[in-house]
């Protein structure tokens, strides 16, 4: 497990993130002051260390998906992208970018972005499956619904092992309740892993002052050696 005070430095953003950054930081606080943050996910948040998404659900495997939890052992690259539900189960914060037409989601963990529209886009056809997928967003009143696919099989749900396949489809629902708190639900169906749709919720805490840092893998990597196939 990395150190937030030795392994990392921080973040040096190009100028364009740092306006929205520093936009955001603004709109953040004062929703929070005014009382106004209803609908306003604007800001840093951390949530809890998610280790077994599968746990209180009542998701069960398929017999396909059993199988392929059983021949879990751990080993997975640890620089190689680890999914959307893996980036969400972090304990490392997130930090939220909200404009009118999209919203960013920056991902201390392993320093990466989504860029999500909720302008009213949709999926793109014929998409090739990549680590995140691609996501579509809308909001339904104050909670922003984003809608997931086009994912590779590469990844695993969480780092206890729980499987999924190439047909995985997520939705995601995020609400600020309060104001330091987010609600945060996932929705997972995949027919081929699980034998029904089954979701998981839990509480992200805004974390006012809090920068992202920097986050690099390879520094002080020490499994990479001892994985097998890997040189």
């Amino acid at each position: 497990m990395k150190s937030r005070s030795k392994i990392k430095r921080r973040v040096f953003r190009t100028a364009g993130l740092a306006v929205l950054t520093a936009f955001g930081f603004a709109a953040a606080g004062n929703a929070t002051e005014s009382g106004d943050w209803k609908g306003d996910l604007t800001g840093v948040w951390q949530g809890p260390y998610t280790p077994d998404l599968t746990a209180g659900t009542g998701a069960v495997l398929t017999a396909w998906g059993q199988e392929q939890f059983s021949r879990f052992d751990g080993r997975i690259d640890p620089c190689l992208p680890v999914g959307v539900t893996r980036q969400a189960n972090a304990p490392d914060p997130v930090e939220i970018v909200q404009t009118p037409n999209r919203v960013v989601i920056l991902y201390e963990s392993w320093a990466v972005f989504r860029s999500i529209p909720t302008d009213g886009k949709s999926h793109p056809a014929n998409l090739d499956p990549t680590w995140l997928g691609n996501s579509v967003g809308k909001w339904d009143g104050d909670t922003l619904v984003i809608d997931v696919t086009g994912l590779n099989d590469k990844t695993r749900l969480d780092t206890t092992g729980h499987p999924h396949s190439g047909k995985l489809h997520l939705v995601e629902r995020l609400r600020r309740t309060g104001p330091k708190t987010m609600s945060y639900e996932v929705t997972v169906d995949d027919p081929i892993a699980y034998t029904q749709t089954w979701k998981q919720s839990r509480i992200f805490h805004l974390q006012p002052g809090l920068e992202l840092m920097e986050y690099v893998c390879l520094e002080n990597e020490k499994d990479r050696v001892h994985l097998v196939g890997v040189k």
